[in-house]
């Protein structure tokens, strides 16, 4: 059985009006990542912006590079956050993760949610759950996702992962076509985590709802609503081909009324095994899911925010 902490600090936002509890706490704002690379300046008043706004619901953590924890304190210093700043931090490796922890707790109005951890390809199996544990029983309260990496660690990883208190993360793509794992890789990873009762997130590639192939690169990029339809077809007993087939649906159409039918409590286990995704954009796939109607029209940002 699955610690309380996992299930306690992980769950989705509760439902609000037009999000639901398919959609809310969706979006992690990755804006400081690639492709988007906005400055901190910029960043940091946008997120404070989106939580402001009426689709506050459906944006979740600030995702946040360990690295950078020095320039965000002097940001802060000159401008402070209204409110809480609520961060998921990304770390390189396993062993620098209670260092960032203690450098983001000197921090005022900055809150660490969740680290987003890093396998190097010289760390072992046996050194990352030593850290992870190490470092769960020192913050109880910070959810630990591990970056399942690509290679011959990824059964052995996963299969740690079933029944501890940890969430997966899986990497959907990125600036190199080589980056976006293919339908039947990505369908492999969410049979497995469903089946094992794994939570898991999804960074880079998803930049739109639907599956499609990107102007300019002709990367082909994985689709978040194919990615909840295809949590949904897994959950109803949908093998590995089944899964695949609704990550390569292009049809928008068809997959939200898929969504748009899925029962309240069916759409909370999908999202409490979906847990969220990084976006550089809030305003891109908030514009997806207005064109899907599946969140209100009047859900429209003018801007990513305003620099300070």
């Amino acid at each position: 059985m699955r610690g309380p902490v996992l299930r306690e600090q992980l769950e989705p936002k509760p439902m609000s009006v037009g999000y639901g509890p398919l959609l809310a706490g969706l979006c992690d704002d990755a804006a400081l990542f690639p492709p988007g690379n906005a400055p901190l300046s910029e960043a940091v008043p946008a997120h404070a912006e989106h939580g402001k706004s009426s689709h506050a619901d459906l944006v979740g953590s600030f995702v946040f590079p360990e690295g950078r924890l020095g320039e965000l304190a002097d940001f802060l210093a000159q401008f402070p956050y209204p409110g809480e700043l609520v961060l998921s931090l990304t770390v390189p490796r396993p062993s620098a993760m209670l260092p960032a922890l203690e450098r983001a707790g000197a921090l005022d109005a900055v809150i660490v949610a969740a680290l987003e951890i890093v396998v190097p390809t010289e760390c072992g199996v046996d050194e990352l759950f030593s850290a992870l544990d190490e470092v769960s029983a020192l913050h109880p309260d910070i959810a630990l996702f591990v970056e399942v990496p690509r290679d011959a660690r990824r059964t052995a990883i996963l299969g740690r992962l079933a029944g501890s208190p940890y969430a997966a993360k899986f990497r959907t793509g990125g600036v190199v076509a080589e980056a976006y794992p293919d339908e039947a890789e990505l369908a492999e990873a969410i049979t497995t985590t469903v089946t094992a009762g794994i939570p898991f997130k999804a960074t880079a590639g998803l930049h739109h709802a639907v599956r499609n192939t990107a102007s300019g690169t002709g990367f082909e990029q994985h689709g978040f609503v194919n990615v909840l339809a295809a949590v949904a077809a897994a959950l109803d007993g949908g093998d590995t081909h089944a899964v695949s087939s609704v990550l390569a649906e292009r049809d928008g159409a068809a997959l939200a009324t898929r969504l748009a039918g899925l029962a309240a409590d069916r759409a909370a286990e999908v999202r409490a095994r979906f847990l969220s995704y990084g976006t550089c954009s809030i305003a891109e796939p908030l514009a997806d899911l207005r064109a899907l109607g599946l969140v209100p029209s009047t859900d429209s940002p003018t801007s990513e925010g305003t620099p300070a």
